[in-house]
């Protein structure tokens, strides 16, 4: 008995020995891969915090297994095509406070439908790629952004899963329509920005007809006129000649006859 309990006290220290070793070999594993300037600590996942680590660029070295992913208050300039794509469990992004000002079609390729939040807030974002947010699930925030309302934003918005919310966050720095300038988007978007384009060729076809029609009917009063005008004076010109005088051997056989 003595022998057996020894042998459980000594397996059970093995075991806890164990497991301390392999924990530490997951931290010694996860520190080891945490990008240059950030900090990576383990909190119901793999928490990489890169917030004001001056970073100019989207780091490349990124964990696989990322879940919380902060960005934040940095100089980043642009979110490659795919940066996100190995980075399968990721739930929240965070790129707000950058200088950010455009979203290409694959920026979220890879993560948009594991995402449960993505912050894009306050950067310096005019427009985005139509696709961009194709599939994204998450709750985005994209307000203080320089937006231009067009009809690509309008498209946009209206494929994200929390389009009103986003959209009423969304203020029209410039816009198609010059009267919806600063104001919110949901405003603007009274009037169907994706007909704008054929309604102006419409108007503008509309004026180059009526240009050119106006430009006939002005040359045919004028040719009208002028003719009018040749004609009278030729007129004027055939009464202006002398009248026809008899000749005198004419009038000479009138006295025989007599």
């Amino acid at each position: 008995m003595h022998l057996v309990d020894l042998w459980l006290t000594r397996s059970l220290s093995m075991c806890l020995l164990l497991q301390s070793f392999v924990l530490m070999i997951l931290c010694f594993h996860s520190a080891s891969m945490c990008p240059k300037g950030c900090l990576c600590s383990h909190s119901g996942g793999l928490n990489v915090s890169c917030s004001n680590a001056n970073l100019k660029e989207i780091p490349r070295d990124l964990p696989p297994e990322t879940v919380l992913l902060y960005l934040d208050s940095n100089q980043i300039t642009s979110i490659p095509n795919e940066i996100f794509k190995d980075l399968h469990q990721l739930k929240v992004l965070n790129l707000s406070k950058n200088i950010i000002e455009f979203i290409d079609e694959h920026s979220f390729k890879g993560v948009a439908e594991t995402l449960q939040m993505l912050d894009l807030s306050d950067n310096r974002i005019k427009s985005v790629h139509k696709n961009a947010f194709n599939n994204l699930k998450a709750r985005a925030r994209i307000a203080n952004n320089p937006w231009h309302c067009d009809c690509t934003l309008q498209q946009v918005l209206r494929s994200m899963a929390s389009n009103h919310e986003t959209a009423n966050s969304v203020i029209c720095k410039t816009s198609d329509l010059d009267e919806h300038a600063g104001r919110p988007f949901l405003n603007a978007a009274d009037a169907d920005l994706c007909n704008l384009p054929k309604k102006t060729t419409d108007y503008a076809m509309l004026v180059t007809m009526f240009g050119w029609f106006t430009m006939v009917i002005s040359y045919v009063v004028y040719y009208v006129r002028q003719n009018q005008e040749d004609a009278r004076r030729h007129l004027e010109y055939l009464k202006s000649l002398p009248s026809r005088q008899k000749k005198p051997e004419e009038a000479d056989d009138i006295s025989t006859v007599v």
